[in-house]
């Protein structure tokens, strides 16, 4: 178990597309999808996969009790929901708002729906439109570059936690290129 530092965020957001899997799930693959012989497939039986440390870092806010959310325009919303479950990750999503739009529609709703400030989420995505957008919100944001790996995943909850009271939006999107 990963020793949290005292200040968490009270809640995590992914983009799925290039941050919890590498592909864009409503063109590279081709759902339905299924589970064949303990994997998953699609329609066309290729093998579908997950960056290697994406259930470490779920199984690790899970550990910490933070709670875990999704903010993903993909208009595949049936596809993206189908891997959510076959991949087992649908015991660790407190909030998903999954469908097509603005990210910062996604963020409305989750503040609505969980009546946290932005301030307190931190949010994870490979698309820097995104990031620019959700910075007018002042949410702590990540620019995950190829895939979500556990150490800068480690790196940035800490860094979050430290810059907590940080008013400025620029050093609020934190860049894994970046030694934290």
């Amino acid at each position: 178990m990963i020793k949290a530092p005292s200040k968490l965020p009270k809640l995590v957001v992914f983009d799925l597309d290039y941050t919890l899997w590498p592909f864009w799930v409503d063109t590279h693959v081709s759902p339905p999808f299924r589970k064949v012989n303990g994997n998953v497939v699609d329609m066309r039986n290729s093998k579908i996969k997950f960056y290697p440390d994406t259930p470490k870092v779920l199984q690790t806010l899970s550990d910490l009790k933070i709670p875990i959310g999704v903010a993903s325009r993909t208009s595949e919303i049936e596809g993206a929901n189908q891997l959510i479950e076959l991949f087992g990750w649908e015991k660790y999503f407190f909030q998903k708002e999954i469908y097509p739009g603005c990210k910062i529609a996604h963020f409305e709703k989750i503040k609505k729906k969980t009546g946290l400030e932005y301030e307190e989420m931190l949010f994870f995505d490979d698309d820097s439109r995104n990031l620019k957008d959700l910075a007018r919100l002042n949410i702590p944001c990540v620019h995950v570059i190829k895939g979500l790996k556990l150490r800068e995943f480690i790196q940035h909850v800490y860094r979050s936690a430290q810059l907590e009271n940080d008013v400025v939006l620029e050093k609020k999107c934190f860049d894994p290129r970046v030694n934290v």
